[in-house]
């Protein structure tokens, strides 16, 4: 399996987060439709999925570039704040920068740079994401292009109301009718998302996956894309090594999208627990029954120690989902992940 980055621009905000799970649910409706889009019929690329996937999806993280460099903002990973922090040994001190630490959520990566050690990588808010990166490129420049630089926020969330309205009356009312809200999310106009995703070969390349998540940004991914979110343009894909991101003596795994953990496999697991209450989506959203069974993921951000090294030999790890739906029994949804090589200091 090769593993590839693909860049996007958002066009307008989204309803649905961008994770990989969903991703890879938005690319398989693809290929239903089209099965010349990666010459094989989803059944064909889906026939020895829980032991050999023909694609993994990342969720989508922030990308920039600061002068000539390019930097990612990747999730911060769900380890202890000693295992990531320098933390003062004074109790009190201690104390205090633990409750500025956690709105530190994203850990800046320069592009083809190593995640060494978790305590030598800088993080950042939402707000203050590269601000002091830009300041140092910007101090020859005046205070007002350093001012405006640094106040920009790659997103914001907020939510949108809406009004059902009863075409026999013209009016909202209480019997199902009611105002409700939306959650939306909106990126910065300059703002590029780094996808990356593995590939296998024998099913398919890169050249499918990218015209697949053309296709999507044209329709609109996710929630409310026939009113208009979800639009996003594919500006370029590039091979990577997700592995010459990460220690040359790795032993954990860092996951970049949710996963489904193989059982009895690692000694050590720190990762963020989450329900992904599935629904489907296309025709079967009108189905009788368009919910599919609940799954307990493990999201983007964990650290995985393996009990064996031979896990760190294929670049994914997790496991697929299958026995997800009664309206459609071969759905499957994906608990494999990405994952960037690390060591863990105790």
């Amino acid at each position: 399996m090769k593993t590839y980055e693909i860049v996007i621009k958002p066009i307008t905000g989204f309803g649905t987060p961008l994770k990989g799970d969903t991703i890879f649910g938005h690319f398989c409706w693809q290929i239903a439709y089209d099965e010349k889009l990666a010459g094989k019929t989803l059944d064909d690329l889906l026939l020895n999925y829980q032991t050999k996937p023909f694609a993994v999806f990342s969720s989508a993280y922030p990308r920039f570039r600061v002068g000539e460099s390019c930097y990612y903002a990747l999730k911060r990973p769900d380890l202890p704040a000693n295992m990531v922090f320098n933390l003062p040994a004074d109790k009190k001190q201690n104390v205090e920068m633990r409750k500025d630490l956690k709105a530190k959520r994203w850990m800046i990566l320069q592009k083809d740079k190593k995640i060494s050690s978790f305590k030598e990588l800088k993080y950042r808010t939402d707000e203050k994401l590269f601000e002091e990166d830009i300041k140092a490129y910007l101090s020859d420049k005046t205070g007002r292009d350093i001012k405006r630089a640094v106040s920009k926020t790659f997103i914001a969330a907020f939510s949108q109301s809406h009004n059902k309205i009863n075409r026999l009356t013209s009016t909202t009312s209480a019997e199902g009718f009611a105002p409700f809200t939306v959650d939306q999310w909106i990126f910065y106009p300059e703002t590029e998302l780094a996808i990356f995703v593995g590939i296998d070969d024998a099913f398919m390349n890169i050249q499918h996956a990218k015209e697949g998540l053309e296709r999507i940004g044209k329709c609109g991914f996710g929630k409310d894309a026939s009113t208009g979110l979800g639009r996003f343009e594919v500006l370029e894909t590039d091979e990577i090594d997700l592995k010459k991101m990460g220690s040359d003596s790795p032993d954990a795994c860092y996951t970049i999208s949710p996963c489904v953990p193989e059982r009895n496999t690692f000694s050590d697991m720190y990762f963020t627990p989450f329900t992904r209450f599935g629904r489907h989506g296309d025709i079967f959203a009108k189905s009788s029954n368009p919910f599919k069974n609940p799954v307990i993921m493990a999201d983007e951000g964990g650290i995985f120690k393996p009990k064996d090294a031979d896990v760190f030999n294929k670049p994914y790890m997790g496991s697929a989902i299958i026995r997800i739906s009664k309206t459609e029994p071969k759905s499957v949804a994906q608990g494999y992940s990405l994952y960037i090589p690390v060591e863990v200091e105790v």
